[in-house]
């Protein structure tokens, strides 16, 4: 684009010459001797002598709506009352989840890999805003549970009950984090 270019607005019905250029921003005079400022990428250079229906490339004009029709707000999904009580993360601690076969393991290192397990899981968690959790245990003697709840006692953050017990009985604990505190 130089000086004495005739030249259209992409986004409206003008039409002018080139009178001044700096640097993006390009003054041009209109067919009723207007002067108007205009970015660059806003205007199409005129091929002599053509009306404008001609100066038209159809693929640009396409390309031009795309970037119109990404520049629009994406909605944001409504989540129903019933979904924000619905625990946003589930961790099942039983021991054939986490490992193919827990043959030669010993109580201990099992009950480790749980724990071990559980804490990666709730850091996670705390990392990526998600507020609440859900730690599947199972029902037994009780050992997994009492290492779960010493566990949750060292976070300031957060706070444990047990979980739903229609939907998991007594066997699973529901963490919930809060995401404001401050250390």
């Amino acid at each position: 684009m130089k000086i004495g270019d005739h030249v259209f607005v992409l986004d409206d019905t003008i039409a002018g010459m080139v009178t001044k250029i700096a640097g993006d921003d390009v003054t041009i005079t209109t067919e009723d001797g207007f002067e108007m400022n205009f970015s660059r990428s806003e205007l199409v250079v005129s091929q002599k002598n053509t009306p404008i229906d001609k100066n038209i490339d159809i693929d640009k004009i396409s390309v031009i709506i795309l970037e119109k029709e990404g520049q629009k707000r994406s909605k944001t999904k409504r989540i129903k009352p019933k979904e924000r009580t619905l625990p946003a993360m589930e961790v099942d601690l039983h021991i054939h989840q986490l490992v193919k076969s827990s043959k030669g393991m010993s109580n201990y290192d099992m009950l480790s890999l749980q724990v071990d397990t559980a804490k990666r899981q709730l850091d996670f968690a705390i990392s990526k805003r998600i507020q609440k959790v859900v730690f599947i245990h199972g029902v037994g003697e009780g050992v997994l549970r009492a290492e779960l709840e010493y566990l949750f006692h060292r976070y300031d953050n957060i706070k444990y009950y047990d979980a739903d017990f229609q939907k998991y009985g007594r066997g699973a604990i529901e963490v919930y984090v809060y995401q404001n505190k401050k250390p």
